[in-house]
């Protein structure tokens, strides 16, 4: 077969070196008739389910980072763009990027989702994100440095507002990193500013909703309410918030509350570049595609992961399991469209969820029956997120990171990197 690239190989593009992306070019790397692109705008993989331990200082960015150039090494056939998407030319059948243009025959669009801030006046401007390492990183720098500043601040009104953390969004990220945060401040924060009164600091809980992690069995959203409530979190349910500003977060039937810390983990949305691209887009910035993950009239190109909206199924939860499962069907369906083999429809295969809340505690559900709590719960999810973790070494010093916080109630991140401009320490 010759492909529009004039070249008897068939190749085949994956814009995104998410979840969906990786696992789409694991699959399509079987066939050694194929020549795979893969293409990203960072050269490595990040493991978002541990994003959160980055910003509470738990772990190092390297630590759940992997090099994508690494991850394919060993298949000559997979070669690596580092890039920004442009645009999509569908009738020349062209990826643009701020660098080369790449012809394909086959294209998996896998670029991921962005935050939704539901059009919350101020959301955008104010508040922290959680979606990539660059954001994860200067949310810590910004935890630690709050500290700092706090130790010497005399006014009591800006120091209460300078230690209180506030998190919106009770679902699992929200969930995990209000738990996280109270207990970095509890113990190693605790520690490393003995002359700061560490009890003024409080981290704050609002979920829009009337309980916590939405979708869980209600004994597992409880367990979670409970938990965080005696670590010392403070959860607001009903608490939705209408504005944020630079010093506080308006409620909905109540005061505000005064903060100049707001993490928004409510939602995400479709890439931002899909209309751009020259994708149709529909409910929350996603884009529509058939039961294959093709896009309706280009059956060359697949969607996948969190920018894919499949027709004809209930909506799957924008999670790594469902990414992970729509990479592994577009690959097998182009496989099989190039084979001329019938395509498969997706379908989610639900095979549970998790949460962890602090130390030695997490939700699990297995399946739709089986449920498990405490310290059972959270073995299990270190032991899946280990499972899925890329690259051993990265297995090997998370595992071991974790045990020493166990251990020794540590963190290990605690620094104040810098994301400016470089300055040069010894100028004039």
């Amino acid at each position: 077969m010759t492909g529009s690239t004039g070249n008897s190989r068939t190749r085949v593009v994956v814009a995104g070196g998410g979840f969906a992306g990786v696992w789409a070019v694991r699959r399509l790397a079987r066939d050694k008739n194929l020549d795979i692109i893969l293409v990203d705008r960072n050269n490595y993989h990040t493991f978002l389910p541990l994003l959160y331990q980055v910003a509470a200082a738990e772990l190092e960015p390297g630590q759940i980072a992997y090099p994508l150039r690494a991850i394919f090494r060993k298949y000559p056939n997979v070669h690596f763009v580092i890039g920004d998407v442009r645009s999509i030319d569908m009738k020349n059948k062209v990826l643009h990027t701020d660098g080369p243009h790449i012809p394909f025959d086959k294209l998996v669009v896998a670029m991921g989702s962005f935050t939704a801030f539901y059009g919350v006046p101020g959301a955008d401007k104010h508040c922290f994100r959680l979606k990539n390492l660059e954001q994860a990183i200067t949310l810590r720098n910004h935890i630690v440095s709050c500290f700092e500043q706090a130790t010497h601040e005399r006014n009591p009104d800006r120091k209460d507002r300078i230690l209180t953390y506030t998190v919106v969004g009770g679902g699992p990220t929200g969930v995990e990193y209000a738990g996280a945060l109270a207990e970095l401040i509890r113990q190693p924060l605790t520690k490393d500013f003995p002359t700061l009164n560490t009890g003024q600091a409080r981290v704050v809980l609002l979920e829009a909703g009337d309980g916590l992690l939405a979708g869980f069995p209600d004994h597992l959203r409880r367990y979670a309410f409970e938990r965080l409530t005696h670590m010392g979190v403070d959860v607001r349910l009903n608490a939705k918030v209408t504005a944020v500003t630079p010093d506080s977060v308006e409620l909905e039937g109540s005061s505000p509350l005064r903060t100049e810390t707001v993490v928004w983990t409510a939602g995400v949305q479709g890439h931002a570049l899909a209309g751009q691209m020259g994708l149709p887009t529909g409910r929350g910035g996603r884009v529509p595609v058939l039961p294959t993950l093709q896009v309706e009239g280009h059956p060359d190109v697949f969607v996948a992961g969190d920018m894919a909206l499949p027709q004809g199924d209930s909506p799957a939860p924008l999670i790594a399991p469902n990414a992970i499962q729509q990479g592994a069907l577009a690959a097998d369906n182009i496989r099989a469209a190039l084979a001329g083999r019938p395509l498969r429809a997706f379908r989610y295969r639900d095979k549970g969820s998790m949460a962890t809340i602090g130390r030695a505690a997490a939700v699990v559900r297995m399946g739709k029956e089986h449920t498990a709590t405490g310290f059972v719960a959270w073995v299990m999810w270190l032991f899946i997120h280990l499972l899925y973790l890329v690259g051993f070494r990265n297995r090997l010093f998370v595992l071991f990171t974790w045990a020493w916080d166990y251990i020794f109630f540590e963190r290990a991140a605690r620094i104040i990197i810098p994301r400016g401009p470089i300055e040069d320490d010894d100028a004039p």
